[in-house]
């Protein structure tokens, strides 16, 4: 693969021209540096805009300024403030990140950029290459939402919206550099009036890699959004994403640095266009059309030419999923708004594979697999009374494959006069299966009478505001059943060496997710939050090559795990940062000796700051120096069995320019 000039040279010698050139607006006052707000207006809950006080389902806001001056730069690093949610990363960056949340698998998690979904058929994402550049916002839901999303939104959505261009323009540079020969960079601008606005934006990162040997990690991307409102009744929006990835990895399967060559590449773009048209002032029609096209390969071949004793292989996958979504919304004053859509989905799959075991000779696999669905669905949400809510909706996803489902979810809110909002809600998802499981393969039989993973799922939350939402509280208790999980099944036959793939397992998760947050005088704020997860496998199955143990915790995630986040933000000049985590001891598989294993608990601190050192006027371009320190007491851990995380990382740069 040829790899593109770094784009880091290009915001180095960018950040010199805009400091001479750029005529923008005076820079908008940041969120407050905790990142996980509370109270902002919300759509990935309902699809049309929400109050989160309102919200039928527990929704987490990161808003994307913030996340930049705390020099986070990844989404899996920003999910890691989200009560409920988990991430996994395998050793550094670049290594396969997962999420799980509220006890669920890591493909139960739909994921959306800009309402586009990205995730492979039957779930599976791997967070390592997703990052913040131009996001405008994450909105993460936990709970079900198959109603309005249907597969793979089994324990919660993911959806990440592009920056849109508002005001004069807007130009911004950056530049950063520090531990394992860590670069980073990034050029972005925007602008527009009521009628229009764009931005446009590239970044870049790569290092060194902290493991001895074959660890070098590269991302360069591209992102822009074009937003159009012709008239008072008409928008839409298109945005694109494309992200450029090479990863080299020198561990197996168990974590063992001992390849001096495999690499991982991916290339994926993402195209999204949301337009609207008010019909009148009570009824809206909006249609949403996307893809996602994936382009990924994985290369292992021999060490050298005398190596003949381990397993060899090459893949290729291309993906791309197509996306139509159509919908109408009627709103009847505050009583209801009733939303109706249907959309229609194609998948294709097509894999190449050479792999060879020792001086055998080589196999050779090649498909070409897709499946269509056609889903309707329905919602209502409004006031019984000024403090009673509502939401209802149903949803039926029609399948070439597997046939129908339906999913239903309801919630009921109650807003007391003391600021306390009190809310109930209940629900049911699925998952599709993958393509590998229900499709033939060189190793595997086909399975076309497997039916989705599904759940049932109910919450209970309350919330507390005072002193103008300047202190807010928050619990919730979630309990989710998994049933139909899919394992493999080896063959029985002696002479037949095809296994294949049944809904046998089933689990349940459980747990309370506490959040509190303070908004003091002086920029000063702090954001705290807890989560108690009780995970058990309720049918084995087959075990699932010991992953699965009856009356087991599901592995990979915490029993008990905890943030802590202190901000202080002096306007115009200073933003500081202080974030601990905490993650409990957890179960995990130890894949050398087949035997489950138990990994300890830690306790993470990652620094950031930034200092405005040049600010001529409120339209010219300011200077500023910006540095992080991720894991700064270089604490030992193992984010999953075998595979040591980074050390003490320090990351130090200048941004100059307008807004974040």
């Amino acid at each position: 693969m040829n790899r593109p000039s770094h784009l880091w040279l290009l915001a180095a010698s960018a950040a010199l021209t805009l400091a001479r050139t750029a005529h923008a607006q005076a820079p908008t006052p940041a969120a407050p540096s905790d990142t996980a707000t509370l109270r902002p207006v919300v759509v990935t809950a309902t699809r049309v805009p929400v109050a989160s006080g309102r919200s039928p389902a527990t929704v987490t806001v990161l808003e994307g300024a913030a996340l930049r001056e705390r020099g986070i730069t990844r989404v899996s690093e920003a999910l890691r403030d989200v009560p409920g949610v988990d991430v996994v990363q395998s050793g550094g960056v670049g290594g396969t990140t997962s999420l799980f949340v509220r006890g669920g698998n890591s493909n139960y998690v739909k994921v959306l950029v800009d309402g586009v979904p990205v995730n492979a058929p039957g779930g599976a994402f791997d967070f390592a290459n997703l990052t913040t550049e131009n996001v405008e916002r994450i909105e993460v839901l936990r709970g079900p939402a198959s109603v309005l999303y249907g597969s793979d939104a089994v324990a919660g959505v993911v959806q990440i919206f592009t920056r849109s261009g508002q005001g004069p323009t807007r130009a911004r540079a950056e530049a950063r550099g520090g531990t394992f020969g860590t670069r980073e960079g990034a050029v972005e601008v925007g602008g527009g009036t009521r009628r229009a606005g764009y931005t446009v934006s590239g970044a870049t990162a790569s290092t060194d890699g902290f493991l001895p040997f074959n660890n070098d990690y590269r991302n360069d991307g591209l992102s822009g959004q074009l937003r159009v409102a012709p008239d008072s009744r008409s928008d839409a929006r298109l945005s694109a994403r494309y992200t450029d990835a090479t990863f080299h990895y020198p561990t197996n399967a168990a974590g063992s640095v001992e390849d001096s060559n495999a690499v991982r590449d991916e290339q994926r773009l993402v195209v999204s266009m949301d337009a609207g048209r008010r019909i009148t002032e009570r009824l809206e029609a909006r249609l949403l059309a996307g893809t996602t096209e994936l382009d990924a390969s994985s290369d292992n071949q021999p060490d050298s030419p005398g190596d003949s004793t381990g397993f060899y292989t090459r893949d290729d996958t291309d993906l791309y999923r197509r996306t139509a979504d159509l919908r109408v919304n009627y709103t009847a004053g505050l009583l209801a708004t009733v939303t109706a859509g249907t959309e229609f989905q194609r998948q294709q799959v097509a894999t190449r594979g050479v792999s060879r075991f020792g001086s055998f000779p080589p196999a050779r696999d090649s498909t070409r697999r897709h499946r269509l669905n056609q889903a309707y669905y329905g919602q209502v949400l409004g006031l019984l009374t000024p403090a009673l809510s509502y939401t209802v909706g149903a949803r039926l996803d029609d399948n070439s494959q597997f046939g129908t489902f339906p999913t239903a979810r309801a919630s009921v809110g109650y807003q007391f006069a003391t600021g306390t909002r009190l809310r109930v809600a209940g629900g049911n998802a699925f998952k599709e299966p993958a393509f590998d499981e229900i499709f033939a393969t060189t190793f595997t039989k086909a399975s076309p009478d497997l039916l989705p993973e599904r759940t049932r799922s109910w919450e209970v939350g309350i919330e507390q505001s005072t002193v103008g939402d300047r202190l807010l509280l928050s619990a919730t208790y979630f309990d989710q059943r998994f049933r139909n999980l899919i394992q493999y099944v080896a063959p029985t036959a002696p002479d037949d060496f095809l296994g294949s793939y049944e809904n046998l397992a089933a689990a349940n998760a459980s747990g309370l997710e506490l959040q509190g947050r303070v908004l003091a005088p002086a920029g000063l704020s702090v954001t705290a939050s807890y989560t108690a997860l009780r995970t058990r496998v309720t049918e084995a199955g087959t075990g699932a090559f010991g992953t699965f143990a009856k009356g087991e915790r599901l592995l990979r995630r915490p029993p008990h795990s905890a943030r802590l986040n202190v901000g202080y933000r002096a306007p115009d000049r200073l933003v500081l940062d202080a974030n601990v985590g905490y993650v409990g001891a957890r179960d995990d598989r130890d894949f050398a000796s087949e035997t489950r294993a138990r990994l300890d608990p830690y306790v993470k601190l990652d620094l950031a700051g930034e200092y405005t050192v040049v600010r001529p006027s409120p339209s010219a371009p300011a200077v500023a120096l910006t540095a992080r320190v991720d894991n700064a007491t270089g604490e030992d851990y193992q984010p999953v069995f075998g595979f040591v995380a980074p050390g003490r990382t320090v990351l130090v740069g200048v941004r100059v320019g307008t807004g974040r």
